[in-house]
């Protein structure tokens, strides 16, 4: 059995759009998974998941906070117990315009690690 306290056992990773992540189950993960990934974030006040794109099809659920969510266009405020199902290819961002932390779960499919975490790392996504 494959278990893990992400609260306790993983630190995750800041990003600079204001946000921490991590990954729970996926790749390089305590918890492995074949054909999903699944992450905890915390976006900072002001913070963001920077717009992007994606082959993978993804959702995010809320579980407190609140914050803009942009697809494809299209922009709507999710707060806690929200979900947003993402399409592949479709553009996509969450902005944390509160004064309180947002905390989310994504989960994507298939299971890789997306190429905007990098691209962000390098600054090219803010």
């Amino acid at each position: 059995m494959q278990t893990v306290n992400f609260h306790k056992e993983i630190a995750g990773e800041k990003f600079p759009a204001g946000r921490l992540t991590k990954v729970v189950v996926g790749p390089n993960s305590k918890v492995t998974a074949e054909n999903f990934v699944q992450g905890y974030v915390t976006i900072y006040p002001g913070g963001s998941v920077p717009e992007h794109r994606h082959a993978n099809e993804e959702v995010y659920t809320i579980i407190s906070g609140r914050g803009e969510m942009m697809v494809n266009g299209e922009t709507e405020t999710l707060e806690a117990g929200s979900a947003v199902y993402i399409p592949p290819g479709q553009a996509h961002s969450l902005t944390n315009n509160s004064d309180q932390d947002l905390i989310m779960i994504f989960v994507y499919s298939p299971a890789n690690i997306v190429d905007h975490w990098e691209e962000e790392r390098k600054g090219l996504l803010k």
